[in-house]
């Protein structure tokens, strides 16, 4: 492909993270798609083959991760991408990983969505890093993006352990020119390994364990002195007066905050990105040579917090600012604006002098702000109408339990059918427990490939508990909200032909025996089977599998 030889290269971070993974000789890849995360799996399946290495869509987070850490372990360089709160269906094995180490490198890509552009909650995913003991790396731009993938590798083989990269949306979804290296030759990428056997390290019962979390502390004391030596983490600007410690994108906002107001002499910049372990002596010059502080991180003040416990162990008096100066928040990204006058309070400078000019007033004519909707011609548009049409005026002291995936629009007006909803595979969950705690009816809505993710346990869990609801499988052929990636049920991987498991055989092995499928454009018979399945769901859990392809599908490009 011409555009994996030139130079230099205009990339999404995503995109330039897979580049500096591949350089650095990826051998192993794995993702559930997630935004915004999904363009790292979609970069990965469309360069699979052409570079040579293994790469497939697994069915959820946890699996992708066990796949990435069995490659790593064999001597395989891996990397498994997921959003922020996919790291919370992988955690179990994430941390556990954490005790075993690895051998071959493995990179774990968590994408956090500060503003909660696509997301159910803004979680700050270093957390995950203080919490399993992962060496963290947070890039500030596409730039960082790529260096720090192809870094992360041979940090990871020096420690023995996984590394953790954050990105945020903003790093993410931006572009930038990256100057890019060469790539290995498909003869020349290691994807197959051998696993030579060591059960007292990899098989963690209580007895391994306790020897392995000793031994992952030794390898954290490691890391710290890595991370002090890290060109990741360095110190700018002679100033005195103002320290400003930073990560992530926000250190992009500081540098041109501090541009803008023309205050290098005043100011020295910590910036970190290799930021756990902390680099304990670089903090300690940088807070015994400036007289305040300001911190400038988004969402959660973790490292507000270790600055503040390590100026209180070198006896330091220094003043440290962060959440709550110049409107700076645990909610929600920051921005170029809310920075700069964040940087221009800490410095006494006067607000006009710290804000960009007003905007010109709206005109009147403004257009209102349009929600998102379900698309012309969507199959789950036509479902809940049919459901609807079929409920009556019962619909009224329904309970709709919704998902995650287009079908979750279902929430609006003139279909309002979704009123509750907590994560990937809850609406199943959740329909069970107002199944036995309320008299209401309850119906729930879940897609195909949410159901692969995270429905079958919870449909399992309702068949043996005997819980009497209707699950409504929105079965669009695809997983589309994130692109159109392919899920178990389809015929086809993301690289290639694929034995598919239909979701009919899959229900019925798990007990469910009052199954049907519609085709949501063939109306009546739509709503007859409704009115049928609704009966049926007063008696035992019963399931309607409403199939019809995506709209989109091979509209793409």
């Amino acid at each position: 492909m011409p555009e994996l030889l030139a130079k230099k290269q205009l990339l999404l971070g995503n995109e330039a993270l897979v580049r500096g993974a591949l350089e650095a000789g990826l051998g192993f890849a794995t993702t559930y798609p997630g935004t915004p995360a999904s363009e790292i799996g979609d970069t990965l399946a469309r360069l699979a083959k052409e570079c040579g290495l293994y790469f497939e869509y697994s069915v959820n987070e946890k699996v992708a991760l066990e796949l990435a850490a069995a490659a790593a372990i064999s001597g395989v360089r891996a990397l498994v991408a997921m959003k922020h709160v996919g790291l919370n269906v992988a955690a179990d094995a994430f941390i556990s990983t954490l005790y075993t180490g690895t051998r071959a490198g493995l990179l774990v890509v968590t994408a956090d969505d500060p503003s909660m552009h696509s997301s159910q909650n803004e979680q700050d995913n270093r957390y995950y890093a203080y919490l399993a003991g992962a060496p963290l790396l947070e890039p500030s731009d596409p730039k960082e993006a790529y260096a720090m993938a192809k870094a992360a590798f041979p940090l990871s083989e020096e420690l023995e352990l996984p590394v953790l990269l954050r990105l945020t949306t903003r790093v993410a979804h931006t572009r930038a020119g990256v100057e890019v290296g060469k790539l290995p030759q498909a003869r020349e990428r290691r994807v197959k390994g051998h696993f030579e056997k060591d059960p007292f390290r990899f098989v963690i019962v209580p007895s391994v364990a306790r020897r392995a979390h000793k031994l992952l502390l030794e390898r954290l004391a490691r890391a710290e002195a890595l991370s002090e030596g890290s060109p990741f983490n360095f110190l700018l600007g002679e100033g005195e007066e103002l320290g400003i410690a930073t990560s992530g994108v926000s250190y992009t906002y500081v540098y041109d905050a501090i541009e803008e107001l023309g205050a290098w002499d005043r100011v020295r910049l910590l910036k970190l990105g290799m930021s756990y372990p902390l680099p304990r002596e670089l903090i300690a010059r940088f807070l015994e040579s400036v007289e305040r502080v300001l911190v400038v991180e988004e969402l959660e003040p973790l490292l507000e917090a270790a600055l503040r416990a390590r100026a209180q162990e070198l006896g330091l008096k220094v003043k440290i600012l962060g959440k709550g100066t110049g409107g700076l928040s645990r909610l929600y990204e920051y921005d170029p604006d809310r920075v700069r006058s964040a940087l221009a309070q800490a410095l006494g400078l006067k607000e006009e002098e710290a804000t960009t000019p007003p905007p010109e007033a709206e005109p009147e004519w403004r257009l209102p702000d349009r929600p998102p909707v379900l698309c012309p011609g969507c199959p789950h548009r036509a479902t809940y109408y049919a459901l609807k049409l079929a409920l009556g005026k019962e619909a009224e002291n329904t309970i709709f339990t919704t998902d995650i995936g287009c079908y979750t629009l279902g929430l609006l007006p003139p279909l309002s059918m979704a009123d509750h909803l907590l994560c990937m595979g809850s609406s199943v969950g959740t329909a069970g427990g107002f199944a036995r705690a309320t008299d209401q009816r309850v119906i729930a809505f879940i897609g195909d490939s949410t159901l692969f993710h995270a429905g079958i346990p919870a449909i399992v869990n309702a068949v043996h508990n005997g819980h009497k609801f209707l699950v409504v499988v929105l079965d669009n052929q695809t997983t589309a909200m994130t692109g159109h990636q392919p899920h178990p049920g389809l015929a086809s991987s993301a690289l290639g032909p694929a034995e598919p498991v239909p979701l009919e055989r899959l229900l019925s092995g798990c007990g469910v025996r009052k199954i049907h499928v519609i085709d949501p454009q063939d109306l009546q018979g739509a709503v007859a089977a409704f009115q049928e399945a609704l009966k049926e769901s007063e008696a035992e859990l019963t399931v309607v599998i409403s199939r019809h392809p995506c709209v989109l599908l091979g509209q793409e490009g």
